[in-house]
């Protein structure tokens, strides 16, 4: 029987046109995808005013974490005055670097003067359960403690990711909270990897057709990175969607489209956040397909998505009355 699925939109379908599509995700074809080119951060680069720093900080195990600071240039480090962001990558939790997606909080560096801080978290199935939220989490404590020295205000730290990256975000702020430390400001969760039941109407409707990201591939992603965990032990830091309580949370915002397999359980969480009396701001974006804006980020319902997570981080960002 076939699915009734949301219509794209227009622009982005004729976009998609020509873009071989994949419906499943095996080890064989993820060690083809995991050769492809990085991201050229050096050509993202090339037009901005920015310094570069490259730091290593040790996993709880000791493992080595690359994390990149993209800093606007000649900033001022002696008054720590800089929002931060943190960002996670995207890439199911298999594939990316710390570098994919970075045009996403580049934006954020021209627009707020923001130190953007970029963790290289381990990935699955090599790592597996806790590993990888752990590792954004020392990535994220670094940053907190040498705040002063990257000129950074350790009350705007906003942490964000996409995708896979998301859902670490997601993740990684439940941790910050429950550990009561480092301070995190706000939550940005582009289009998250939330749930790792993968049961919900829009994993249905986005399984057994090819598409960016599939029911099938989310399937995938998940077991690489659940390993041998069964779902009466899984965390709610690697599946925030298992979270019994979610208030106590910084401001968030969470965007996703309307044709995308984690459409139900990114707008579950946010109604989840209100319940528990949070704040947070959600967007369906009407016909927006998986990453649709990071694909294509020059497609109008892409530069209108974009621009409406610059202004609500505005906000969340602009200093409170009589702070």
């Amino acid at each position: 029987m076939t699915t009734a699925r949301p219509a794209l939109d227009p622009e982005l379908r004729a976009l998609l046109a020509d873009v071989p599509l994949m419906s499943q995700l095996n080890p064989e074809v993820l060690a083809q995808l995991r050769q492809l080119p990085s991201t050229p951060v050096d050509s993202v680069l090339a037009h901005r005013q920015v310094d570069r720093g490259e730091v290593t900080v040790r996993a709880k195990d000791g493992a080595p974490i690359s994390l990149s600071i993209l800093s606007p240039a000649h900033t001022d480090r002696t008054t720590p005055t800089a929002p931060c962001v943190y960002w996670i990558h995207g890439g199911g939790m298999v594939m990316g670097d710390r570098f994919s997606q970075i045009d996403i909080p580049l934006e954020w560096l021209d627009q707020f003067g923001a130190v953007v801080v970029t963790v290289d978290y381990r990935l699955a199935p090599e790592a597996t359960g806790m590993t990888l939220v752990d590792d954004c989490y020392q990535g994220l404590l670094w940053t907190a403690e040498h705040a002063a020295e990257l000129g950074i205000d350790p009350t705007r730290i906003v942490v964000a990711g996409a995708s896979a990256g998301g859902g670490l975000a997601a993740g990684l702020t439940l941790l910050a909270r429950d550990l009561g430390t480092p301070a995190i400001a706000a939550q940005v969760l582009v289009c998250p990897m939330l749930d790792h039941r993968n049961t919900s109407t829009s994993s249905r409707q986005y399984s057994g057709v090819p598409g960016v990201w599939t029911g099938e591939m989310n399937a995938f992603g998940w077991r690489a990175v659940l390993g041998d965990l069964t779902d009466d032990v899984v965390p709610a830091y690697v599946s925030p969607s298992l979270a019994d309580d979610l208030s106590g949370l910084p401001a968030t915002y969470i965007d996703t489209g309307s044709a995308e397999v984690f459409r139900d359980e990114d707008t579950d969480y946010a109604t989840r956040i209100w319940a528990a009396g949070g704040q947070a701001e959600l967007h369906v974006w009407a016909g927006g397909f998986h990453g649709f804006d990071a694909l294509y980020p020059h497609a109008q319902i892409s530069a209108t998505a974009r621009r409406t997570r610059t202004d609500w981080l505005a906000r969340a960002l602009r200093p409170h009355p009589g702070a």
